[in-house]
């Protein structure tokens, strides 16, 4: 809701940072009046009237009175004209949220901050939140949003959709957005649950207007693709207690079939037409997950294939580790953990638990059963997420118990 409510207070006033603080006001206000006076009917509408009146204090306030009565002035002529009613913004179809993507991720902006801003605005994420998200320590991350924010507000940039040579200047920092709060929704970083719910159906949701304004598109096709195939699982990814179920345990039945087959149609769809890139690419091989009938099953050749070739597209740390484990299930996991060790000095992973949780895995395949628990135990001791320190944490303890280790139990239960 926030990300709608920023879209048209910057489109009514055109002043991106000042926006923000009136939103964020409003979600203040809302956090403290709502559990006393109860939800109003139109929550998004309520939140618009607020905004607008922190807006109009701003605009009439000291500071800026010069630069912002003067832009009030040229979109609002009448001075007697009020906060329009909720209902007129909560019927309206118009909806500002992708606008104010692509404004955010203006060329003006470097493509990192670009990202780094509309994860703020657009996802509603933390700066900690973003920093994990991209690898980067948090009082970076804090700095490039802020010099983004000042560059969006001294550009004078226009609040509409961009032109579509502007458009494909922007295109590929929008669809990193957008893959990044859906990865983010997926699986979060920290917190109780597994999930935000909230963000992935708020990201598949944009992503599904970005390609009915982009059908030609391939990567924007391969991006939606992905997207599908991938919160495909969620069903089975975690159990009654909202522990999380590996791949290789989750009950395939209780996965979406609409969903596979939609996302098998458009990145089937998207490959012949060209050019090939590495949202299509990672769609393909969700593709080959979501339609084995079990792990073993799985085309792991085609899907090692296929992460080589996103190597060469589009390389990073992630992916190396995603094709050590694909090397592992199809040569065995030696080979794995010798490309695991290629990516133990990588300082984009330092301190990060995916990698010390792929070396427990594969540990664990080659049956060296010690490793693989003080791998999962480290990678447990990484990760802000509590569902997945209860999942490393757990199969240290069954490992351990197998190995007769009661220490590591006994260290675990307390």
């Amino acid at each position: 809701m926030a990300p709608q409510v920023l879209g048209v207070l910057t489109r009514r006033f055109g002043d991106f940072a000042a926006a923000e603080d009136a939103m964020q006001e409003a979600m203040v206000a809302a956090a403290t009046q709502w559990p006393v006076n109860g939800l109003p009917a139109n929550p998004r509408g309520w939140l618009i009237q607020v905004g607008y009146r922190r807006m109009i204090e701003l605009v009439r306030g000291e500071q800026a009175r010069r630069r912002r009565e003067d832009l009030v002035a040229r979109r609002d002529p009448d001075d007697r004209q009020h906060a329009p009613a909720a209902d007129e913004e909560l019927t309206a179809e118009r909806d500002d949220t992708l606008v104010l993507l692509f404004l955010c991720c203006h060329p003006a902006l470097a493509p990192a901050s670009a990202v780094a801003l509309t994860l703020r605005a657009v996802g509603g994420l933390s700066t900690a939140e973003i920093a994990r998200a991209l690898l980067v320590p948090e009082a970076t991350m804090a700095q490039r949003i802020s010099r983004a924010k000042q560059r969006i507000r001294s550009s004078g940039l226009p609040f509409r959709m961009p032109e579509p040579a502007e458009r494909a200047e922007r295109l590929a920092a929008v669809r990193q957005v957008l893959y990044l709060i859906f990865t983010e929704g997926h699986t979060s970083t920290a917190g109780p649950d597994l999930r935000r719910v909230d963000l992935a159906g708020e990201a598949i949701r944009l992503t599904r207007v970005l390609h009915a304004q982009l059908p030609a598109d391939s990567e924007s096709a391969g991006l939606l693709a992905l997207m599908l195939l991938t919160e495909a699982r969620s069903a089975a990814r975690t159990g009654p207690s909202g522990e999380l179920i590996s791949l290789t345990d989750q009950d395939r039945s209780r996965w979406d079939a609409a969903a596979i087959a939609e996302g098998v149609t458009l990145v089937t769809g998207a490959l012949p037409r060209g050019p090939l890139g590495p949202y299509q690419v990672q769609a393909a091989i969700a593709a080959l997950h979501d339609e084995a009938p079990s792990t073993d099953a799985t085309d792991w050749p085609q899907i090692l294939a296929l992460y080589e070739v996103l190597e060469r597209l589009a390389a990073s740390p992630v992916v190396a580790l995603n094709r050590a484990v694909a090397a592992a299930m199809v040569y065995g996991p030696a080979v794995g953990l010798a490309a695991l060790d290629a990516l133990a000095d990588d300082p984009r992973l330092a301190g990060h638990h995916r990698l010390p949780a792929a070396r427990a895995h594969l540990h664990e395949m080659a049956g060296d059963r010690n490793r693989a628990i003080a791998d999962y135990r480290a990678a447990a001791a990484r990760t802000n997420s509590l569902p997945e320190q209860r999942y490393l944490t757990m199969r240290a303890a069954r490992l351990a118990v197998e190995t007769g280790d009661g220490s590591v139990a006994k260290t675990i239960e307390s």
